[in-house]
């Protein structure tokens, strides 16, 4: 694919009066980063392989991703067996699936290719910003990317929201190359509507509104509307319709009423109803109206207090902004805002709602500073090596507690209760005492029921099964006492306390 043309100038405008100053790293500057780079990917493949999978979304997403393996069902993603889950369209799903597929039903296959998605959203930046900066600026755009808070978490996080950050982050970025270009315009278009089914299919037709909120006002501040018939609208709407419609219509087919639940219920009724009962699947996050931008600043974490320090040259800022003749810093910060601005009427939101715009802040931050500041000093530069060594640490002493002390982080996962009862008996048969847990199907594969009567406790010693029993810490002594004699109380496991039937008791009662 042909490199982008248009070069932004090197030189870079501060105050008036001052001479502008290139924005340029030293070589032990680069390869730092770069080493910081590959630490935060060995950091997160590591806990690729050793967090547990948590209640209630990630083990809740992993366990239909298990179902559809296990049912061949790769048309209708799973709430429960023979229930179809039509709470999200089913590409992250076939992701943890066909990763599961190839590498085995776990956490490396569950995760691997969600954490694919998320490079290949950094390296979009990468080549981005270097066609239209340079590689320093775009090297460290990847760096402060990389290691936000939110898009380190939620990169190996089997979820909706990444695969849909990778659509949005391939439209904005071809969109501008499309328009702003000089050669390979067509295969930009093109990819423009790529981004757009990649999005439909990830998180449905709010990734189309993320990505149309920031365009339409752009537009008109550059005055470029006409440039919109270089975009090839009948070959790249044809591609996103022939990637998209036909598991939509397929979706239909299968399960009736599955538009009307996803495209109503999903996309008016949870985000303007607060305390939304149509869920079908748990249960609205009802939060206080405009929250959302509370949680950009909070995602976007360690890195907002060096947005903060560029408020300190507002003169510089302004004639960076006011020389960008080619948009860079209009079409970036609407690009960052959309999501905000969408989800600030909404009444049922999550942080990772703000996920889709943090590839634009990181860019609009490092871009706007190399204009306004020029090469970080000393202290920025010990600065940037104390966020970015922070965040490495901070997930890797939460990846070795998830593995060698897990229950000092008090997740919710039955991880280690599951693999205690197997140590034993392999075969054992597992039920809850309470609510459905999704960690615990995904660690039994599926066999285990869940249990709100104490008829169901009384004939486990009856069902010729060796029987494990699992209740919530704060019910044991409401619940216990309704278990059979032959049950002997094993231990605590994070949440749940451990019950394992003793046949020999059983024999003896």
């Amino acid at each position: 694919m042909a490199e982008i043309e248009l070069k932004s100038d090197s030189a870079q405008v501060t105050d008036v009066g001052e001479k502008p100053r290139r924005f340029a790293l030293a070589a032990f500057d680069r390869k730092f980063l770069l080493i910081a780079l590959a630490t935060l990917l060995a950091v997160r493949l590591l806990a690729v392989f050793w967090l547990p999978f948590t209640d209630t979304t990630e083990a809740r997403y992993v366990e239909i991703a298990r179902k559809m393996i296990e049912t061949g069902d790769w048309i209708t993603p799973q709430f429960g067996y023979g229930v179809p889950f039509w709470g999200k369209p089913p590409l992250h799903t076939w992701l943890s699936a066909i990763g599961m597929k190839i590498f085995g039903v776990g956490p490396f296959g569950g995760r691997i290719l969600i954490l694919a998605t998320a490079l290949g959203v950094l390296a979009l930046i990468y080549t981005w910003v270097r066609a239209h900066r340079d590689r320093d600026q775009a090297l460290v755009a990847v760096a402060v990317l990389a290691s936000s808070i939110m898009f380190f978490g939620a990169s190996a996080f089997v979820m909706t929201d990444m695969a849909m950050v990778l659509g949005t982050t391939l439209s904005m970025v071809s969109f501008y190359n499309c328009l702003m270009g000089k050669s390979s315009r067509t295969i930009w278009g093109r990819l423009f509507f790529v981004g757009i089914a990649i999005g439909l299919l990830a998180k449905g037709p709010v990734a189309l509104v993320i990505t149309g909120i920031p365009l339409v006002p752009w537009l008109a501040f550059v005055g470029r509307w006409r440039k919109l018939s270089t975009l090839p609208w009948v070959s790249g709407i044809a591609i996103a319709a022939v990637l998209t419609l036909p598991w939509y219509i397929a979706a239909e087919i299968k399960t009736p009423g599955f538009l009307r639940y996803f495209i109503i219920g999903e996309h008016f009724e949870r985000f303007v109803v607060s305390g939304w009962q149509g869920e079908l699947y748990g249960s609205g996050h009802a939060r206080a109206k405009g929250m959302i931008w509370v949680y950009w600043i909070a995602t976007f974490l360690p890195w907002t207090g060096f947005a903060l320090m560029l408020l300190v040259r507002p003169k510089a800022l302004h004639n960076v902004v006011r020389s960008d003749d080619a948009g860079w810093f209009s079409y970036l910060a609407l690009w960052s805002i959309a999501p905000m601005l969408l989800f600030t009427p909404a009444a049922n939101i999550l942080a990772a709602y703000a996920l889709p715009g943090l590839p634009a802040t990181a860019v609009l931050l490092v871009t706007l500073w190399a204009s306004a500041r020029g090469t970080p000093g000393r202290r920025t530069r010990g600065f940037v090596g104390a966020a970015l060594g922070g965040i490495a640490i901070l997930f890797l002493a939460v990846t070795f507690m998830s593995q060698f002390a897990p229950t000092s982080l008090g997740l919710k996962t039955t991880r280690e209760l599951v693999a205690a009862a197997q140590r034993n008996d392999p075969d054992v048969a597992f039920t809850f005492w309470g609510r459905r847990l999704y960690s615990a199907e995904f660690y039994t594969a599926g066999q285990v029921t869940f249990a709100t009567e104490s008829a169901e406790f009384a004939a486990l010693v009856t069902n010729d099964l060796h029987d494990a029993v699992a209740i919530r810490d704060w019910n044991e002594a409401q619940a216990a006492p309704m278990l059979p004699p032959a049950f002997e109380r094993i231990g605590v496991f994070g949440h749940y306390v451990l019950f394992i039937e003793n046949r020999n008791l059983g024999d003896a009662s």
